[in-house]
Order: C-alpha cells, then sequence, then structure tokens
C-alpha cells in the first residue's frame, strides 16, 4: 500500500516519535541478569553510541538486544510481503548502523555483546555470553 501523505510530511511525523525501546524484551533480559546475580549495569546508557540497552561501565560492555523483525535476523528476521523494496532498505539500514556503532564501541575500547531477541529463550546461553565478558 503506497504512503497516503508526501514524503516530507511522513517525515516530520516519523521524527516526532519518540523511542521507548522494546520493553518486554529489555524487561525479560533485566530479570535474567537479577536471577542470575549480574551487578553493575545500568540501562540505556546515552552517553555512548547507539544508546547500548544495558552496559557494564567498569568493565566496558555494551549490550544490545536486537529485535529479530527489526535488526534482520537470519533465524526468524522476515521482509512483510507489502512494501518489500521498503523494508528490505529499511532492515538495511538498521544493520548497516548496527555495525558502525558496534565498530565505534570497539575502537573505544568497549567489547560488544549483541542478543537476539529469540535468545533470551534460554537464559543459561545468555547469561554465560555476558558473563564471559564482564
Amino acid at each position: 500500500m503506497a504512503d497516503t501523505v508526501e514524503k516530507e510530511v511522513r517525515s516530520r511525523i516519523m521524527s516526532r516519535i519518540r523511542a521507548r525501546g522494546n520493553e518486554s524484551t529489555e524487561l525479560r533480559m533485566r530479570m535474567m541478569l537479577v536471577r542470575a546475580g549480574i551487578s553493575g549495569w545500568k540501562m540505556h546508557a546515552r552517553e555512548l553510541p547507539g544508546n547500548p540497552d544495558f552496559c557494564f561501565p567498569e568493565a566496558q560492555v555494551a549490550v544490545f538486544v536486537d529485535g529479530c523483525f527489526w535488526h534482520g535476523c537470519p533465524r526468524c528476521g522476515h521482509i512483510p510481503k507489502s512494501n518489500r523494496e521498503y523494508w528490505t532498505k529499511k532492515i538495511d539500514r538498521n544493520k548497516d548502523r548496527d555495525n558502525r556503532i558496534s565498530l565505534e564501541l570497539r575502537e573505544n575500547g568497549w567489547q560488544v555483546v549483541r542478543i537476539w531477541e529469540h535468545e533470551l529463550e534460554n537464559d543459561s546461553d545468555v547469561v554465560s555470553r555476558i558473563s564471559d565478558n564482564i
């Protein structure tokens, strides 16, 4: 379905939408860290590139929980059937941005852990990936 408003109007509308994060995945991750007794983290480090979902400042570890749809998960991400060209470009831009942010953080001495949304189903794997880096 084609957009019903001009590109400039859509851009202005979309620019007013503020990200609040994915509360359900962030809550699952937060509870996972608490249950595992992992401390020393903070959420949404706005001072770091990409505003990591979680960061461990002392260990310089940034953790991103990437939604499978929005970040193009190779296992369960998909492109909607309608407006495929738009969604392909959108998800590719998201993946490019993720790569740039990870590179920038690494160049500044941070370790980056990226966790797919579907990986939150296995607490022990996620906890051990984080524990191995902090």
